[in-house]
Formats: structure tokens, sequence, C-alpha cells
């Protein structure tokens, strides 16, 4: 067990930089079950951008949207569509965090700052990773309210489907910066490279990534970094690039206890998922071995299977959730896994491919 240089308690939040942030928090609410639970806005004296709260289980997003002409956050978003802009990190100490990432070469985004009310303070400071996506460290030990300070509580009720929390979050960067990227995060924040991934385990007749998974001491942050490889078509992390505009986070995977109920009722609720033809599922018996659900109703779920020496997992991926093909998120059970689904990258990936040949974009 190595020591952990960079203690990070666990993602705090996930940022999201939208052009409606009402209408991102009432999708949320209204197809991932979310609770609306925090706002700030000119009605809580913030002038030039709006934010919403949402959370469920320990999985907190915030939608952040400019207000006026001009705003820097309009500008981004106009490169890159809705995407995450910031990964929270829940942390000891603010100031000693901001501190040692960027003696260790971190760029800084925000020096350490304080917000306060009448229930007390939070400090934070941000530095710079791939592409626009910045990392908050945050510290609320001493506040009693829900988020942060000056934000109005909200209590808009979703029906809930079960998500627990992040357990993990990839992002795409460009051919030949995964390995800059890797480093960054052992020599910056102190994670440990748990797997890796060459073209040889993900790939198909037409397309091939790469990928590394990255974690923190206590495995509470994990994320795999993606780049693309040489194929004979358009890789969907190519694919990504063109139409986000570089590097971000490709998708969020939430945990779940009962993926089965959590899919149906996402399912019911209009989220659509990738197609998983039946054929996959034949060999699933001989591949993973005896499981606890039934096989017939993951299928009919299009519910992908896999495992590993520690148990198997259960995961799914939605189609893009916004009008480019960029961020999806996936959901996942884990019954003792500790991967990420090697088993399943070739059906996965068939999968992406008939949804980028649709768009015309293989």
């Amino acid at each position: 067990m190595s020591l952990d240089t960079f203690p990070i308690r666990r993602v705090d939040h996930v940022r999201f930089y939208v052009n409606n942030a009402r209408q991102s928090a009432y999708y949320y609410k209204n197809a991932f079950g979310f609770d609306i639970v925090g706002f700030c806005g000119l009605e809580t004296g913030q002038q030039n951008e709006v934010d919403y709260v949402v959370q469920q289980g320990d999985v907190r997003f915030v939608f952040s949207a400019p207000i006026r002409p001009g705003h820097e956050m309009g500008r981004l978003i106009g490169e890159h569509g809705d995407f995450v802009q910031d990964i929270s990190f829940e942390v000891d100490d603010v100031d000693e965090a901001f501190k040692k990432a960027v003696d260790r070469g971190a760029r800084p985004a925000r020096e350490p700052f304080t917000l306060s009310d009448e229930n007390g303070e939070v400090r934070l400071a941000s530095i710079h990773t791939y592409g626009e996506v910045i990392h908050t460290f945050i510290n609320r030990d001493n506040f009693k309210g829900r988020f942060l300070p000056n934000f109005k509580d909200m209590d808009e009720k979703g029906v809930p489907i079960g998500l627990k929390d992040v357990d993990h979050i990839v992002g795409n960067v460009e051919l030949g910066k995964m390995n800059y990227w890797v480093d960054f995060y052992a020599n910056v924040l102190g994670f440990e490279q748990i797997i890796s991934f060459d073209d040889q385990d993900i790939s198909t007749d037409y397309t091939a990534l790469m990928s590394k998974v990255m974690a923190n001491g206590n495995q509470k942050v994990k994320f795999p970094i993606n780049e693309p490889a040489e194929g004979k078509k358009k890789s969907q992390i190519d694919e990504y690039l063109e139409f986000f505009g570089g590097a971000g986070v490709q998708h969020v995977a939430l945990l779940t206890d009962d993926i089965v109920k959590t899919v149906t009722e996402l399912r019911n609720r209009g989220v659509l998922f990738l197609h998983v033809p039946m054929t996959y599922y034949e060999e699933v018996p001989e591949r993973v071995g005896a499981i606890d659900e039934d096989l017939e109703t993951l299928a009919g779920l299009g519910i992908l299977i896999d495992r590993d020496d520690e148990g198997y997992l259960l995961q799914l991926f939605t189609k893009p959730i916004t009008d480019r093909p960029t961020l999806f998120y996936e959901i996942i059970q884990r019954k003792g896994a500790k991967s990420f689904g090697k088993g399943n990258f070739k059906a996965l990936f068939e999968a992406i491919e008939r949804e980028q040949e649709l768009r015309g974009t293989l």
C-alpha cells in the first residue's frame, strides 16, 4: 500500500456549464430523479450567472448558466456545448492542497478564498486540468448549510431511481496526451494507475482507443483517461474531440445498488441507451458464470455483464444527452468487481459505431 501523498475525501460535486440551468435542473429532476436542493442567482445577489444544485444519494451536480451577454461562460458554452467544467474534490485543508498541487506543477485557476454567510464559511481553491476542466478543492467543515454560502435552499423533490454515488469520470484527451495527463494525476495529485487498456483491448474492426485508469489513495476518485488510437475509421474519441472542440469529460459513471430498477425507471422516463444485439447474451453464461440477476431481464433492458477476479459488474451507457455527440452517462452496479467492463468493450464499441454511422461520423 503506497503512501497517499494528496488526501482527497471524495468527489464533492460536478459542475456543468449549460445554456439554461433551470431547464437542466428540471430535466435531471424528471428524467434522473434528482432533488433540486439549491439556487443562486439575481434573487440571492449573484449578478452575472445562475446556479442550480441537484442531488441524489451522494451524487451532487451543479448547473451554471450565464445571464448577461458577453459572459465568458457563454463563450465556452458556444465553443463546447453544455459540458462538465469542474470536478470538485472535498479535502481536509484547501490551502495545503492548493499549495501542494501548484508546487508540483499544477496551473492555478483560483487562489484560495472563503465564502461565508450566517451558516458559516467554506474554503475553496481551483487548479486547471485537461481542456477547460478544473478541479476545485473544497472544505465545508465550518459550514452548516446545504451546499455553499449565499445559496437559497430549494426542496423540489424528484422520484429517485437509486443513484448512490459517482463511480468514475472519464476524460477524452488528444492523441499523444494520455500519458501526459496520467503523469499529471500521478505527480500533482498523487494518484496511482490501477488499470491500462491498449488498442488491442479496446478495438473493433474499424476503430480503437487507449485508456489508463487513475485513482486517488482511498480509491473514491477514479479517472479513466482515453486517447484515440489508429483505426480504419474515425473512433468515438476522434468524434468527441471534433464535436467538443478539444479535450473534455466524456462520461460520468453513476453507481446504483439495483441496476434493473434504475435502468427500468430511466427507460420509462425517456432516457435513451445504446442498443446491444441479443447475440451478446448467448456468450454471457460461459464468459461470466453464475450471476444473481435473471439474464432474460438483463437482456430485455440491454444491460451488459462482466467479471473480474473479485466479482462481477453490470453496466449500461446512455446515448449522448446533449445535441452534440459528446457527453453521456454510464449506469453501473458492482457485485464485487473493481474493474471497468473490459469484456464488454467490443460489444459497446460496436454499438457506438452503429450510432456514429447513423450520424455520418464513422
